[in-house]
């Protein structure tokens, strides 16, 4: 920390890194909400085949580059400045801002301009996310971390959800101002930032790794296109999975990403710098990180569907209504991240991370075993309450673990690891997303094919379309019910609708037939990825546990002359393990904040 800036330069970084941070998550959830109003000011009908993919490259564009970026910028960020990438990437949001609120073509052309903007958009979030956990870091004192932090992260997991309700209220009103509401707030931390940050940290000037890079880059953009399109119907398959370009893009790009695990074990200086994770406080976070993403990830989705589809309709909702009120019922979820996270980084400074990193995903693991236990047909408190408990187990991990991680890196490093625990994160979520989905469907199409022709017959509709009707993949009902759809009156479209009589026609494309038609078979879908989420969870948990006591990595490392090799396993005092870099032995000591035992 430079003190020659005064005390009050560290809140000065915390409010414009948090402010990021919010804007950046705020744009990864945003669309979600919008996308209904989106689609049709675009004419675009996303349901119509071949255009799905447009659905989920606006929703996965985003995520998908800054999840692969992250680590680059913020290598970049140790070399040239974290201030200056970090303004940078402020400067790259707001200008994407503005050319997204701008938009005037329609058709295909507006499809493919949206997506373009929205991955140039992800560049900028990409740079804000990679740099501001560092500049935090290098701002505030050890002893003030975990607040500080933890007020930034739960900015950025509250974000997300913050962005469901601000897409819900805008897009109604005119669907160009989702993008536009980034604007101004984008250009005032745009100036602010330049006119008040300033680099304090550690540069680390070594050469670019450009192997790394482009094997990491094509590695990771190969897999997680390969998941956006698995979830996909391929042929007569409900999904992708079987897609030999799917199957191509998963296997090349592992193999690729092996290729840079080696490259980064050969070359002078690493992009993906593998000795971090000789630190057990870092190794350790982040496969918690991974895990709790894996597990809270495509649980937006899960609930955004449980509400559109089924139970809003059914409370007296009209399908135009629910993409609004989905986000304003998911609220319990972000007040718990709010309360929890500020408080838990705030303990974890004197008391350490991982007691209260373990005990959130715990309770998060136990909130989705509340949820996994309601009916379709809920009581809302009850669920408001699931909510509520599952965003204080979140949040109260989230701060935390990230300090716990920032605190573990060496100064010279903090760019980079900011960078790779961010990427941990943002392929969580595009990791979730694929596998949520896929057990989603694989539950759906069980039951849901017999249970739509049924219920289709039985009002009148003729049974060839009945059968035609029910042999579509179920991801169209799921991405229906996504955007808020009518899934029914939109799949049966007016041409069968014509000849049924008035009160069929009336029941089928109301609020109850769809509802009914498709808890049974949502339900055994919720059943599979509910316990795949408390799977996850208590594996980040125990994750979460081995990350030994506080540590907190010196900010002036004594340099011997023979340093003996870092372990995974050693600890120092109620260190986590022993930490190296460049030759220089940690001495592994607490500092500021007393020798908690986490």
């Amino acid at each position: 920390m430079n003190e020659t800036l005064g005390p009050r330069y560290k809140w000065v970084a915390l409010s414009n890194t948090t402010l990021g941070v919010l804007i950046a998550t705020i744009n990864s959830s945003i669309l979600l909400i919008a996308l209904p109003d989106i689609f049709r000011g675009l004419h675009v009908d996303p349901l119509a085949p071949g255009n799905s993919s447009y659905l989920l490259w606006l929703i996965m564009g985003y995520l998908v580059v800054t999840a692969v970026l992250v680590v680059s910028f913020g290598r970049l960020g140790d070399m040239f400045g974290r201030v200056r990438m970090y303004n940078l990437g402020f400067l790259v949001f707001t200008i994407s801002s503005v050319l997204l609120s701008v938009t005037w073509l329609t058709g295909d052309a507006g499809a493919l301009y949206l997506i373009v903007m929205r991955i140039v958009q992800g560049v900028g979030g990409a740079l804000l996310m990679a740099n501001s956990s560092a500049i935090i870091t290098d701002a505030f004192p050890p002893d003030q971390r975990g607040l500080a932090l933890g007020l930034n992260m739960v900015a950025g997991i509250a974000g997300s959800f913050i962005g469901l309700v601000i897409g819900g209220l805008l897009a109604p009103v005119e669907w160009h101002l989702v993008f536009l509401v980034s604007v101004p707030v984008s250009l005032f931390g745009t100036v602010w930032a330049y006119l008040k940050l300033r680099d304090t940290g550690v540069r680390h000037d070594a050469g670019m790794d450009w192997w790394g890079n482009a094997t990491f880059g094509i590695g990771l953009v190969a897999i997680l296109v390969g998941i956006t399109y698995g979830i996909q119907p391929y042929g007569r398959h409900v999904m992708g999975w079987t897609n030999p370009m799917v199957l191509a893009a998963l296997v090349g790009g592992t193999v690729v990403l092996v290729g840079f695990c080696i490259i980064e074990t050969r070359v002078a200086h690493p992009m993906f710098n593998l000795e971090l994770f000789r630190i057990r406080a870092f190794s350790a976070g982040n496969l918690a990180s991974l895990l709790s993403g894996l597990g809270r990830g495509g649980l937006m989705f899960i609930l955004i569907i449980w509400l559109q589809g089924i139970w809003l309709p059914e409370h007296g909702y009209s399908f135009e209504q629910t993409p609004l009120w989905a986000g304003i019922f998911m609220l319990p979820m972000t007040v718990g991240f709010l309360v929890a996270g500020p408080t838990s980084g705030w303990l974890s400074d004197r008391f350490g991370a991982r007691s209260f990193a373990t005990g959130g995903m715990l309770i998060a693991a136990a909130s989705f075993g509340w949820l996994l236990l309601l009916p379709v047909q809920f009581g809302y408190p009850e669920f408001a309450g699931a909510l509520l408990v599952g965003g204080l187990g979140m949040g109260l991990f989230a701060a935390p673990n990230r300090t716990g991680i920032m605190n573990s890196l060496p100064p010279t490093r903090r760019g980079v690891g900011s960078g790779m625990s961010t990427t941990f994160q943002n392929s969580a979520m595009v990791l979730s997303i694929g596998i949520f989905f896929s057990l989603m469907i694989t539950g759906l199409s069980g039951g849901l094919p017999h249970a739509m022709v049924a219920g289709l017959s039985a009002h009148g509709v003729p049974a060839p379309q009945a059968h035609q009707l029910a042999a579509l993949p179920p991801v169209a009902v799921l991405f229906a019910s996504l955007l808020g759809y009518n899934p029914i009156g939109t799949l049966l479209g007016p041409g069968v609708l014509h000849h049924l009589s008035t009160a069929d026609a009336s029941y089928l494309t109301g609020r109850a037939f769809f509802p009914s038609l498709i808890s049974a078979p949502f339900h055994d879908g919720l059943v599979v990825a509910f316990g795949f989420a408390i799977a996850a969870c208590l594996i980040a948990a125990w994750a979460s546990w081995l990350r030994g006591g506080k540590y907190i990595y010196p900010e002036d490392p004594v340099p011997v002359e023979s340093p003996p090799a870092p372990s995974v396993d050693s600890t120092v005092g109620t260190g986590a393990g022993a930490a190296t870099a460049g030759g220089v032995a940690a001495v592994a000591q607490d500092r500021g904040a007393g020798r908690g035992s986490g």
